[in-house]
């Protein structure tokens, strides 16, 4: 199996792997802590979390990402979704690489699921689709923060049925040694009251497990709707843990992109 680099490193990482762990520690210490949210939500087995330039927001990611702070002797496998936003894609996108490289140390990937799940319906090899896909790397710092020792199985999601994401879900549910996370923002480019009202009716549809999100709701919508299936077939709840923009985090307000961490447990 080949290895291959971190993508766009340069545009969602520090320079430095000891400035990027600074980083992403001192956004976990920031984070609320677990005493003040839903007892149900303090161990989820996925989340819902953002994936932009980490002053934009990973806060909020970090929000999420607190919840597995204490549970590295639990979760041993990651399964990471995200959305297509370099290449067209049809189905789902898995690599041919055996680990992930990140400036905080190699990622291993769980070569057995992979391949397992390379024969369901909707997946394939295409390594095109993660050589500059930043929505999945840049949620791996924060996991070897919280977890240190796991296997990676990372996938990407293009135009796809919510039927199709949902096994592939299925296949890989695990047990408690597994957790799944969809990167996912929210509305782009709305101003700042326009993007919270949208935000606010999208967190709404969250909560309720729908699984027809459209991409101007939630760029991660494929992976959702496909979340969302799941989540009803496993009687999963859903809870929204911080919901802001980027109005609220590092930018203006005329503009924004929102974001959302949600858990579900």
């Amino acid at each position: 199996m080949s290895t291959r680099p971190a993508a766009v490193a340069g545009a969602f990482y520090p320079g430095r792997a000891g400035e990027l762990t600074e980083t992403v520690s001192a956004l976990l210490a920031d984070a609320p802590a677990q005493a003040s949210r839903p007892p149900e939500a303090r161990l989820p087995k996925a989340m819902i979390l953002p994936h932009a330039g980490y002053a934009y927001s990973g806060p909020i990611a970090a929000t999420g990402y607190r919840l597995l702070a204490g549970a590295a002797d639990r979760i041993r496998r990651v399964v990471l979704l995200g959305p297509a936003h370099r290449v067209f894609l049809s189905g789902m996108a898995l690599p041919s690489a055996d680990k992930f490289e990140v400036p905080t140390g190699n990622v291993p990937l769980d070569r057995n699921l992979i391949n397992e799940l390379l024969a369901l319906p909707g997946t394939r090899t295409d390594d095109e689709a993660h050589a500059l896909e930043h929505c999945l790397e840049v949620h791996l710092p924060f996991l070897q923060a919280v977890l240190e020792q796991f296997e990676l199985v990372p996938i990407v999601v293009g135009q796809c049925p919510a039927a199709q994401v949902a096994g592939v879900l299925e296949a890989a549910w695990g047990g408690e040694e597994t957790v799944i996370i969809v990167s996912s923002d929210l509305s782009h480019y709305h101003a700042y009251d326009s993007a919270r009202e949208i935000d606010a009716a999208t967190t709404a549809r969250i909560l309720a497990r729908s699984s027809n999100l459209e991409g101007e709701e939630a760029c991660g919508a494929s992976a959702i709707n496909g979340l969302m299936l799941a989540a009803r077939g496993h009687d999963l709840t859903v809870h929204a843990l911080d919901i802001r923009n980027s109005g609220d985090t590092a930018g203006d307000r005329r503009q924004v992109v929102g974001y959302g961490a949600y858990a579900l447990s």
